[in-house]
């Protein structure tokens, strides 16, 4: 019985628990399987950097309080972060890597940044 490649249909040799007649035709099945999750985590990753960066960009003494508008005109997303921190007080801060906000008054968050940040 002739054992055929499961990317392009060809002939295998060699090993009987080969699956993939070339390297090529493995990254190609690998790359088809993963597109799918690849474009969610480059999305999910993109806002998260612009979110950072709009964070960086407004905070640069390092604590500063803005409004919100300022941020979502700028396109920040609220929904995506990468940790909080909550405090002993109840207060929760909201963290884009080094870059942080915490909700203090309707529509008014304190900007806050990392002081020491192990990357």
């Amino acid at each position: 019985m002739e054992r055929k490649c499961i990317e392009c249909g060809g002939r295998l040799t060699g090993r009987s628990d080969k699956k993939f007649c070339s390297d090529q035709c493995r990254t190609s099945f690998n790359n088809r399987l993963n597109i799918t999750g690849n474009k969610i985590i480059r999305r999910i990753n993109a806002i998260l950097k612009k979110n950072r960066n709009i964070l960086t960009e407004m905070n640069s003494s390092g604590k500063t309080t803005v409004p919100a508008n300022r941020l979502t005109d700028r396109g920040f997303d609220f929904r995506y972060f990468t940790s909080t921190y909550t405090t002993k007080a109840g207060k929760t801060y909201y963290y884009c890597y080094e870059q942080g906000y915490l909700p203090i008054e309707d529509q008014l968050y304190m900007l806050v940044r990392k002081k020491e940040y192990v990357g």
